[in-house]
């Protein structure tokens, strides 16, 4: 930090506050992965053709603190991601999600990865050593890198892309229309899904704007063959309209919460919409 970042911390007792809770957070952000005091949460992702049938299931990463409690991935996620905690919580998300697949033999999951985690050892050994104890994981696993983390570096995620997909494993493009996805580079990538951002999705049912931008989104997805996710849904006038948009799978509160565990018997089906 430089003499006048310091100077104006000191002189803004707010901006003191700020820094030192941030430096809080991260202090319990380190220590939850030192002590390996995580957990996947499971939302599911139904399929729009019928909502009572989950297509996957997406893995979410919780990080606690000694009490047990959760601590927000929004409050800290953004500023792990650049240092090697990072990486601590790719690995761990990747292992905990592939003892789920391998416990669940019906299951599909998604579980997200960082463009910074490609080409890193212990991930991919995370990644072998499961492949090598259950040779169907690769078919039912997904892998989600947000679009705005794919532009950073597009070179390295299409190589990584072109070498895994041999295993059998999807993709995932997250937060779709919220970046700055470079359509030179679109056509490159193997996604085989595109989750809209929940940007578009909030009051669709009544937002023209939403509905154009989020149609063509719908577009362009199909043009690729790709199967189209919409997140954040919280109302069925929502659903309804995004059903009929012809998107394929839906994602929300209205769904289910993220929940620590699995409901007995989970499975996940691809079907397409309409």
């Amino acid at each position: 930090m430089s003499e006048n970042q310091d100077w104006a911390i000191a002189d803004n007792p707010l901006a003191a506050a700020v820094q030192q809770r941030d430096a809080d957070m991260l202090q319990m952000v380190r220590h939850g992965l030192e002590t390996r005091n995580v957990m996947l949460a499971f939302q599911p992702i139904v399929q729009a053709a019928n909502v009572g049938v989950p297509a996957f299931y997406e893995g979410l990463i919780r990080v606690m603190d000694d009490t047990g409690r959760v601590i927000p991935a929004r409050d800290f996620i953004s500023a792990i991601e650049p240092l090697p905690e990072g990486r601590i919580i790719d690995c761990l998300a990747l292992d905990m999600g592939c003892n789920a697949l391998m416990e669940n033999p019906s299951l599909r999951l998604s579980i997200n990865l960082s463009p910074r985690s490609i080409g890193n050892p212990q991930w991919e050994q995370v990644l072998e050593t499961a492949l090598g104890q259950d040779p169907t994981l690769g078919e039912r696993l997904i892998l989600e890198i947000t679009e705005a983390s794919a532009m950073v570096m597009p070179d390295a995620v299409v190589n990584f892309m072109d070498r895994i997909h041999d295993k059998g494993i999807c993709f995932a493009l997250d937060d779709f229309g919220a970046g700055y996805t470079a359509f030179r580079y679109f056509k490159d990538f193997y996604f085989d899904l595109v989750k809209i951002d929940c940007g578009f999705i909030r009051n669709i049912d009544r937002d023209p704007d939403n509905q154009i931008l989020t149609e063509a989104l719908v577009s362009i997805a199909q043009h690729f063959d790709m199967f189209t996710v919409a997140e954040g849904i919280e109302a069925a006038a929502e659903a309804e309209y995004l059903i009929g948009a012809q998107v394929d799978c839906l994602q929300g509160y209205l769904f289910g919460a993220p929940k620590l565990r699995l409901p007995e018997n989970a499975k996940g089906s691809f079907s397409r919409a309409g």
